[in-house]
C-alpha cells in the first residue's frame, strides 16, 4: 500500500482514530492532552505515523464503520423492495376485484336481457294463442288490407313493422303466393308450405293461420320478428 493511499485511509478513519487514541491514552495513563493531540494529528497521519500497537485498532474501527454503512444501505434497499412488492400486490388485488365486479355486472346484464327476451316471447306466444284463427270471419278471399288488419291483431305492436318488412319482401302480402322454383308458400313463404299445418289445417286459404305460424317461427328461431328481420337484411332470407 502506498503512503498516499494509506494517508487517505487514515483521513477517512479520523473519527475512529480519535476514539481509539482516547481509549489507548486512558489505558496507558495518558492525559487529556494526548487525546487532543491525537485528534489534531489524525487527519494528517498515515498508518506509518500511527504507533504499531494502534494500527490494528484503527483498521478495525474503520472496517466496522464501513460495515455499518453497508448494513444501513442494505436495510434501505430491502425496505424499498418490500414497499414495491406491497404496492404491486395491492394493485393486483384491486384489479382482481374490479375484474370480478365487471364479470358479475356483465352476467347480471345478460341474465336480465335473456329474461326480457323470454318474457317477450312468452307474451307474443300467449297473444298468438289467444288470438285464434276462428276469431276472424272465414272468407273465400281476402284483400291486402284485410290481411294486414289480421296481422295487426296477431303480431305485437312493437314487432309489427319488422314482420311487415319480411312479408313485403317474401310475398307482398299475397297469402296464396307460391315460389315457382322452391315451392315456398304463403305470406311468409314457408318451405314447404305444409309446415304451416301445425297452426291450422286451413293454412292454404286462411291468412290468419299463416300469420300465426309465421310469428311463432320468427319467435322460436330469431326470438322475435325484429330478430328475423335483422337476419333477413344480412342474408336476404330467414
Amino acid at each position: 500500500m502506498s503512503r498516499i493511499s494509506v494517508r487517505g485511509f487514515a483521513v477517512a478513519s479520523a473519527t475512529a482514530v480519535t476514539t481509539v487514541g482516547a481509549v489507548v491514552g486512558v489505558a496507558a495513563g495518558g492525559t487529556q492532552g494526548s487525546v487532543i493531540n491525537t485528534e489534531a494529528t489524525a487527519a494528517d497521519a498515515t498508518i506509518a505515523d500511527i504507533p504499531a500497537g494502534q494500527q490494528a485498532q484503527v483498521q478495525t474501527a474503520s472496517l466496522t464503520q464501513q460495515a455499518d454503512v453497508q448494513f444501513t444501505q442494505a436495510d434501505a434497499a430491502a425496505l424499498k423492495s418490500a414497499q414495491e412488492s406491497a404496492r404491486k400486490a395491492a394493485a393486483q388485488t384491486a384489479q382482481d376485484k374490479k375484474d370480478a365486479a365487471d364479470e358479475k355486472a356483465a352476467k347480471a346484464e345478460k341474465d336480465a336481457k335473456d329474461a326480457k327476451e323470454r318474457k317477450e316471447k312468452e307474451l307474443a306466444a300467449s297473444k298468438s294463442d289467444s288470438q285464434g284463427t276462428s276469431d276472424f270471419t272465414v272468407k273465400g278471399s281476402y284483400s291486402v288490407a284485410e290481411v294486414q288488419a289480421m296481422a295487426h291483431q296477431i303480431v305485437p305492436a312493437d314487432q309489427f313493422q319488422c314482420f311487415s318488412n319480411i312479408v313485403n319482401h317474401e310475398s307482398t302480402w299475397n297469402y296464396k303466393a307460391v315460389n315457382a322454383s322452391s315451392g315456398a308458400y304463403g305470406l311468409v313463404q314457408a318451405l314447404p308450405g305444409t309446415k304451416m299445418s301445425t297452426a291450422g289445417a286451413d293454412w292454404q286459404t286462411n291468412p290468419a293461420t299463416q300469420i300465426k305460424w309465421g310469428l311463432n317461427y320468427m319467435n322460436e328461431r330469431y326470438h322475435s320478428p325484429c330478430g328475423a328481420w335483422s337476419f333477413w337484411q344480412a342474408n336476404s332470407w330467414y
